[in-house]
């Protein structure tokens, strides 16, 4: 059985096809900044293989299992991480016949400061300097979080679970449907998306205040600013409810989730990205403040109010 056959190539092997990712992760941010996850991915294997390659970069994979829809377990003889192809590589010596199954993986890795995948940055609270957790998966970064069949034809639906420090917020791509405190650990339960690309999966946990509305159709909106700064998040806020009424009107469809959050972070690689349900912005391309924006942003507010009223 020779690995060396998935060196060097630009598309992940076709011997499975993934449709549904359960992740869980358990986020330490103290000075370590480190991360631990499982991941239950539902999959469809389509040719009868010896291996099962997906995405993995700067991750440690600590133990695989794959279980058929007939509860027959296989166990890799062999798990291969290549940082350099960004792949992970389970080598069995039994077959895998073409049905579907359920693989498991446990696996580590630090928040980095590359601004790409699961990274830390940093927030003053009373003068103190603290950690959060971004992610930022566009285009093919979701690898740096969790094993994941990391292209964008390759869709599926992600149930996300997020162990947090107990006095943080914890956002995802849809929203919470149950809580639970464990001494300052508090693990928050996301409700299941729709089918989307595994860039547009996305996890902030830091701390912030927040203000909210909802659309005339009744879909809820969140600005989260950082603590103290609610006011600055107002403009965002109102343009977003004109802009969801706007577009649910024009096109005769409704927005497909039941809300939209939108945060502003210290560091982003951009101003912004579209994650379904969470919109992550740099700070200064979201908050907005008559006294202290420039005076170019305060021509721009006047213009995109105007274009939302016409």
């Amino acid at each position: 059985m020779n690995i060396e056959q998935f060196k060097g190539l630009a598309r992940l092997p076709k011997f499975a096809i993934p449709s549904h990712y359960d992740l869980h992760l358990k986020l330490d941010l103290s000075a370590a900044c480190t991360f631990y996850g499982t991941v239950k991915i539902n999959l469809s294997i389509i040719e009868k293989t010896n291996f099962l390659v997906l995405n993995a970069n700067q991750l440690h994979v600590h133990q695989a299992l794959f279980t058929t829809s007939g509860s027959q377990q296989y166990f890799p003889s062999d798990v291969v991480v290549d940082d350099d192809d960004e792949v992970v590589v389970l080598v069995f010596d039994e077959t895998l016949c073409v049905g579907e199954g359920l693989l498991g993986i446990e696996f580590s890795g630090k928040l980095n400061e590359h601004l790409k995948g699961l990274y830390r940055c940093t927030y003053v609270d009373k003068e103190v300097k603290k950690n959060m957790a971004v992610t930022q998966f566009e285009a093919a970064n979701a690898r740096r979080c969790f094993p994941c069949w990391d292209e964008p034809a390759l869709k599926a639906t992600f149930k996300i679970t997020l162990d947090a420090p107990s006095e943080l917020t914890a956002l995802s791509n849809m929203p919470i449907i149950d809580e639970k405190l464990d001494g300052n650990i508090k693990t928050v339960y996301f409700e299941e998306t729709p089918v989307m690309s595994t860039y547009l999966v996305a996890v902030v946990v830091g701390l912030f205040d927040h203000i909210e509305d909802t659309t005339a159709d009744g879909v809820k909106v969140r600005a989260y600013c950082p603590v103290g700064r609610s006011d600055e998040g107002k403009f965002a806020l109102e343009l977003t409810i004109k802009s969801l009424n706007i577009f649910t009107k024009y096109f005769s469809t409704p927005y497909p989730l039941p809300k939209l959050d939108m945060v502003a972070v210290p560091e982003f690689a951009a101003g912004a990205m579209e994650d379904f349900g969470l919109i992550v912005y740099r700070d200064n391309e979201m908050l907005y403040s008559d006294s202290k924006s420039t005076a170019i942003y305060s021509m721009e507010k006047a213009e995109n109010v105007n274009c939302c009223s016409t």
